[in-house]
This record gives structure tokens, C-alpha cells and sequence, in this order.
């Protein structure tokens, strides 16, 4: 038994397992002592391991898919806002109060630069 029973296993792992399954149903005389171990036990619990992974891959497909839609509804959104900036700054002028309300700053905040001066030789 492993000692960390909540961490994936890997996939040698799972792929040497469903090897050892799939040989074991060929043996004829299988009949274990501990019924626990019984063809019928393992092959009940090779199907909810199939079915949990199948599960797993639908639930992660779908979480892809909401991802992706989520993602491109922010971006609509944003492009929009970017648009409607765009607009109040056409409509009311670059050094209006309504562009600073949008969080935008104003034509006349914005700090002047000092030109360089070039010295002659």
C-alpha cells in the first residue's frame, strides 16, 4: 500500500496496472483465497476507474470551455470600455473633467518634458 494515497499516481504506473489486469483475466485458474481480490472485484473497480477518468476529462473539457468564454467576454468588455474612452475624448476634448472621471488624466496634468540642449563644439 502507498503511503500518500491522495497524490496521482504516474502513468508507468497506471499503464503496468491495466497491463497486469488485462493479463490476469487471461489466466484460467485464477481463484484467490481473499475474495477481495476476485476477477469480478477488479474488473468492477477497472470500470469506476474508467468511468471516474472519463468524468474527470468531461468536467476538465467543460472548465476548459468556461475559461474560454470568460476570457473572451473580458476582452469584449474591455475593447468596449477602450472604444467608449475613445468617445468621451472625441465628444468632451482631452482636458475635460468627464475623460478624468474615466480615470484618464487630463491634457494639461500631464508633466511637459525639458528638451535637451545640444551643445555646440
Amino acid at each position: 500500500m502507498a503511503k500518500n494515497q491522495n497524490a496521482r499516481l504516474p502513468a508507468a504506473t497506471l499503464q503496468a496496472d491495466e497491463n497486469a489486469f488485462l493479463a490476469l483475466k487471461t489466466i484460467a485458474g485464477y481463484n484467490p483465497a481473499n475474495p477481495a481480490y476476485s476477477l469480478s472485484t477488479l474488473t468492477a473497480k477497472y470500470e469506476a476507474m474508467r468511468a471516474a477518468q472519463e468524468a474527470e476529462l468531461l468536467a476538465q473539457n467543460t472548465l476548459d470551455a468556461a475559461r474560454d468564454a470568460a476570457i473572451a467576454a473580458q476582452w469584449d468588455h474591455h475593447n468596449l470600455i477602450l472604444g467608449a474612452k475613445d468617445q468621451v475624448i472625441a465628444q468632451f476634448g482631452v482636458d475635460s473633467n468627464e475623460i478624468a472621471s474615466l480615470g484618464l488624466k487630463k491634457k494639461s496634468e500631464h508633466k511637459t518634458r525639458a528638451r535637451s540642449s545640444k551643445q555646440t563644439p
